[in-house]
């Protein structure tokens, strides 16, 4: 009945049988006289997603997560890994090869420092690491004596003899009444603020950038719609998108030759040296450029400007057509949404449904729509102990019964023409215990805080971080992981430079799409998550001496009625969530079948009825 057809759930290969790879890659190791080397999960742009031809930290390690870093020295092996994967790195990888290591705290340039020792010869490739990260690397190997050596060749592509082909995704124009804005008046946006930077030509060396300026979009990573490529916006003249042209039909490539000049790949680093030679200066944006561009364009005699890219704080920012699309695209998702939620309290309470049902219920009710490109992340789809897993993927070994009693956390999203969209909910399979209702409604208490904020422009996401955690920080509790991330318009559900977290110091601007997904996990237990989209608009606040902001919640979903503790809320609080759940009923209305829509009305009833 149902299936998914944009997530597996296989166990990848791990483990001992992998041991071989990592004997032949030290035999190559030796053979070109290194002593050791560095794979980062990376590719050439730091994408979040990666394509099957860049996985080398997982052909080597058979490590799969999402961030990552692995040191091969002769006689010992570390992959390095932040507080969600140490579980699942100690799973997947034969310990008895690798330590795994803190990829944060200490860093892995700690490791290197005790491990390695004078005269050694630290491999990296600096097409896959930041010049930022190989500074890191470089300090390192100085405190040990050792030299950090940039190869021209990966060594482990010599060794990897069954990798795959690169990907040649067909590229395809992103409609103007989606993109709301021509190539040719984002290109004058772009050269503004390189004016105010002082920069002769600027570097795209980040695919999401690339699609934003040019209305473009790809599918050679799964989960985002990029066409991997890069551009070079000189401050004046024609700009140069370099792309593979075996993904551009003629139709594509004739568009596109309207305003830039289209060739391969490889002639990058040729027109980089031409620039670079006569001195310019070049924007580098130094969270995605690779190590290999700042050393070609020094190389050459021009000045490498590393900073933020300027186009990420344009791309962030939303225009009314950008913003309708989104609008749409969730009010379609919520359709989709309303189908799952109904399924699930109708069997799930049975015992009947697993981990792996939900997911596959959930993106057929999105594929009934007619519009889902994709869905915009694997499904997080964790019941019981499963759920306190903050970036869970369920496999076919680790797959769980739903069973009554059981929490059951369902974070996901869908990718549509017109719209990113991610939600989270959580569901009570059963009848849920006091100790469930009373974290699940100081989640929803932070959510609801930081849905209702109101705040001057200029306001960082670091400042109403807090917000979001007051309420269980009253009970000693916490959750580790940010409160909201920026989300794309048809390109990335993590899209930055803006966050609602500690660290998240960028302004809030109008138009800017944000989650809201305060959270609680007790370990081996359950987990507790609440998250809507939420769009940043103008607020009228009477007497303001200045701008106010504040955010409309694009996300209509029933939040547990049955989760929420009544009695922990105050009047305005009730009212907000009254009123939410009014705006979903009205949203829905005429959209859906007889029993859904049945479900959906006691599922949205007013809490003080």
């Amino acid at each position: 009945m149902f299936e998914a057809h944009f997530q597996t759930f296989e166990d990848p290969e791990g483990g001992v049988a992998l041991s071989a790879r990592l004997a032949a890659f030290r035999e190559e190791l030796i053979r070109r006289n290194l002593t050791g080397f560095v794979i980062p999960r990376a590719d050439q742009q730091q994408n979040e997603y990666v394509a099957p031809s860049e996985e080398r930290l997982a052909w080597l390690t058979g490590f799969t997560g999402s961030a990552g870093l692995a040191v091969v020295l002769r006689t010992k092996a570390a992959v390095f890994v932040d507080g969600r994967y140490t579980l699942q790195a100690a799973k997947q990888m034969d310990t008895a090869a690798w330590a795994v290591e803190s990829l944060v705290e200490p860093p892995p340039e700690k490791w290197l420092e005790i491990n390695l020792a004078a005269g050694d010869r630290l491999g990296f490739d600096p097409w896959l690491h930041t010049s930022a990260a190989a500074e890191r690397l470089a300090a390192a190997c100085a405190k040990a004596g050792a030299e950090l050596v940039a190869v021209d060749s990966n060594p482990l592509d010599a060794v990897w003899t069954e990798r795959p082909q690169p990907p040649l995704g067909p590229v395809v124009l992103h409609p103007l009444t989606h993109a709301g804005e021509a190539e040719a008046d984002k290109i004058a946006r772009v050269r503004t603020e390189m004016t105010r930077a002082r920069l002769d030509a600027l570097v795209l060396s980040d695919s999401h950038a690339v699609a934003w300026t040019f209305n473009i979009r790809g599918a050679d990573v799964a989960h985002t719609p990029l066409p991997l490529s890069y551009a070079l916006l000189p401050k004046d003249g024609r700009p140069t998108i370099f792309i593979d042209s075996r993904k551009l039909s003629n139709s594509v490539r004739s568009h596109l030759e309207q305003t830039a000049d289209v060739v391969e790949p490889a002639a990058l680093t040729t027109r980089l040296t031409e620039l670079a030679q006569r001195g310019a200066a070049i924007g580098l944006d130094g969270s995605t450029a690779a190590d290999a561009l700042t050393r070609l364009i020094t190389g050459a005699g021009g000045k490498p400007v590393r900073g933020a890219d300027p186009i990420a704080l344009l791309k962030a920012t939303k225009n009314p057509a950008e913003i309708a699309g989104t609008r749409n695209a969730h009010q379609r998702d919520a359709v989709a949404l309303a189908r799952f939620l109904a399924f699930i309290d109708r069997e799930a309470p049975a015992g009947a449904l697993t981990e792996i049902d939900a997911v596959e219920a959930l993106e057929t009710f999105r594929r009934d729509t007619g519009a889902l490109k994709d869905v915009s992340f694997p499904t997080i789809s964790g019941t019981g102990p499963n759920g306190a897993i903050v970036h869970y993927r369920v496999t076919r070994k680790s797959n769980r019964r739903i069973a009554p009693g059981d929490l059951l956390l369902i974070d996901s999203g869908a990718q549509y023409e017109d719209g990113t969209t991610d939600v989270t909910r959580t569901i009570a399979i059963g009848e849920p215990t006091a100790e469930m209702r009373d974290r699940f409604t100081r989640v929803l208490r932070g959510h609801m805080a930081i849905a209702r904020a109101v705040f001057p422009d200029g306001t960082s996401g670091a400042q109403i971080d807090g917000f979001a955690r007051q309420f269980l920080w009253q009970a000693g509790l916490d959750f580790e992981h940010g409160t909201g991330h920026g989300v794309g318009s048809y390109l990335s559900v993590h899209e930055g430079p803006a966050r609602i977290s500690k660290l998240g110091t960028t302004p809030l601007k109008r138009g800017m799409i944000l989650s809201n997904e305060p959270g609680y996990y007790k370990t081996d237990a359950f987990g507790i998550r609440i998250e809507n989209l939420e769009l940043v608009v103008p607020v009228e606040v009477p007497g303001a001496e200045k701008p106010m902001n504040g955010f409309e919640t694009l996300t209509f979903a029933p939040i547990d009625r049955r989760l929420i503790e009544t009695a922990m809320l105050s009047k305005d609080e009730i009212q907000w969530i009254d009123a939410y759940h009014m705006r979903v009923r009205a949203t829905l209305r005429g959209k859906l079948d007889d029993a859904t829509r049945l479900w959906l009305e006691a599922a949205t009833a007013p809490l003080t009825a």
